[in-house]
């Protein structure tokens, strides 16, 4: 099989591009800046869904749905969210199309014009909120705690497969509590469930911090983040979370009579990942030969593959992949057995490195001679000839190793990848060669755009479990309580 997968040292967007496509995970739609997702991509995304569905209704979340379309008076009552969308929304204006006058095809139809032009959800606050208005009156009411799988469009002029589309999928929490102290207690736990998951899911390992003001979501007073390392030295948002405090309350006028009978503002948060979890999946683990998924994501978690000469050959090794197929599948592993007969083994060898199936299986004559299967893990490479006699045990426990191992060469790349620097001349030197960079800072946006600006790094977040030693920022030398996580990022 002609791979054909560009080296990630030469030409890392490249690289990753030809593994998305010829891994048969998307590819480019006719619709400019859009994605279709193939099969094989959306059993990984299904799979991440269906982990972080049963992590949020094991907290006490529900799932609803909200219009896909927003009233664009909506989006103006919240000023600081509305700037940060603007320039990203696609816009109804009219809801009929009708036959042009000279018959060469279809215009928009000027009496069709809508009274209210609607927004294509960007994201859902504003609908949400006007919704929660009839459905909160009483303390008694409250929490709500909701979360929404749907689509959304954000007009992104320069997009990549899955990193940023104008259309992508995600999912997105809605919560309103009673008190301040609820409502951040939620976007911190959320925040904490994204870690848990992205270390436990896809054997990632992440930062979780806090966000700094002028990288906060738009219109929240407090945005929480996981940040991950890429294989070429960038960092990727791979969720946040938002104490939104009063600010939609106010804008929706959405009150609640509280236990004291006073009339209060609700207080909220809201929380998302996204189909991006897909480019971090892809960039953290890949390799030159194809994709590295971990197992608890992989659709295939193992494939047998016959090797024999004739019909009579490979009727006997059917019989027996067959039963170690039923073993495996006995004990939850979702696997496959390839007997295809148009194309060659060495092709299925190829194809299933690069789909990043975890754990190869391959039994031919001498196999069956001896009781014996070859074993190839897709994490190393490595291939070893066992018994065929408890075999299901062993790719069970294996498939448990191979997510241990993804997870743990992530971890030592990104504490081979983190510096520590204090001169500003030092981290400039230090950016050109990637990675994430502990650094002080005066925390004055000013400062944060001046090293933007020159470096083209960003502070990817205020580490949650950084150590709190005093020092002096490396820009300006004012006092800094502690180092923040800088580094250039998608």
């Amino acid at each position: 099989m002609a791979k054909e997968v560009t080296n990630r040292v030469d030409n890392y967007a490249q690289w990753y591009n030809d593994l998305v496509v010829k891994a048969g995970l998307a590819e480019s739609s006719a619709v400019r800046g859009c994605m279709v997702i193939k099969p094989y991509g959306y059993a990984i995304w299904e799979k991440i869904q269906a982990a972080l569905d049963k992590m949020f209704k094991d907290t006490g979340h529900v799932n609803a749905y909200f219009p896909l379309f927003i009233p664009k008076s909506f989006l103006s009552r919240e000023a600081e969210h509305v700037e940060g969308f603007a320039k990203e929304c696609a816009v109804v204006t009219h809801h009929r199309l009708m036959n042009s006058p000279d018959g060469k095809g279809l215009v928009v139809d000027p009496e069709a014009k809508l009274e209210e032009e609607l927004v294509v959800r960007p994201t859902s606050e504003t609908i949400i909120w006007n919704t929660y208005k009839g459905w909160i009156q009483s303390y008694r009411d409250l929490p709500v705690l909701v979360n929404q799988w749907a689509n959304v469009v954000r007009w992104e002029m320069r997009t990549r497969l899955f990193l940023r589309t104008a259309e992508f999928l995600w999912q997105e929490g809605h919560t309103a509590h009673a008190t301040r102290e609820e409502a951040v207690a939620e976007a911190e736990k959320m925040v904490n469930v994204y870690a848990d998951f992205a270390e436990t899911f896809l054997a990632l390992p992440v930062l979780v911090g806090k966000k700094t003001a002028s990288e906060r979501f738009a219109g929240a007073e407090d945005t929480y983040c996981i940040e991950a390392l890429m294989q070429d030295g960038k960092a990727l948002q791979a969720g946040t979370s938002h104490f939104l405090g009063q600010n939609f309350a106010k804008a929706f006028d959405v009150q609640y009579v509280s236990r004291e009978g006073k009339q209060e503002y609700v207080w909220a948060t809201s929380w998302g990942v996204s189909t991006r979890l897909m480019g971090a999946l892809i960039m953290a683990h890949s390799d030159n030969c194809g994709l590295v998924l971990p197992p608890k994501l992989a659709p295939l978690q193992a494939v047998i593959v016959p090797i024999y000469k004739g019909d009579h050959e490979l009727e006997a090794i059917s019989a027996k992949a067959n039963e170690m197929k039923r073993q495996l599948e006995a004990l939850g592993v979702t696997v496959k057995y390839d007997d295809r007969d148009n194309v060659r083994s060495g092709f299925k060898f190829a194809e299933y490195e690069l789909k990043g199936v975890p754990v190869r299986l391959a039994i031919g004559p001498r196999d069956m001679q001896n009781g014996t299967v070859e074993v190839a893990r897709r994490d190393t490479l490595q291939k070893q000839l066992l018994p065929q006699e408890n075999i299901a045990a062993h790719v069970t426990a294996l498939l448990d190793e191979i997510q241990a191992n993804i997870y743990a060469k992530a971890k030592a790349f990104r504490a081979e990848n983190t510096a520590e620097v204090s001169s500003y001349d030092d981290f400039k030197a230090q950016i050109e060669k990637g990675g994430f960079i502990l650094a002080h800072w005066d925390g004055t946006p000013e400062t944060e755009a001046k090293i933007k600006d020159e470096t083209k790094a960003t502070i990817r977040c205020i580490p949650r479990d950084g150590k709190r030693e005093p020092g002096c920022c490396m820009v300006t030398g004012k006092p800094s309580a502690q180092r923040v996580v800088f580094a250039r990022a998608y």
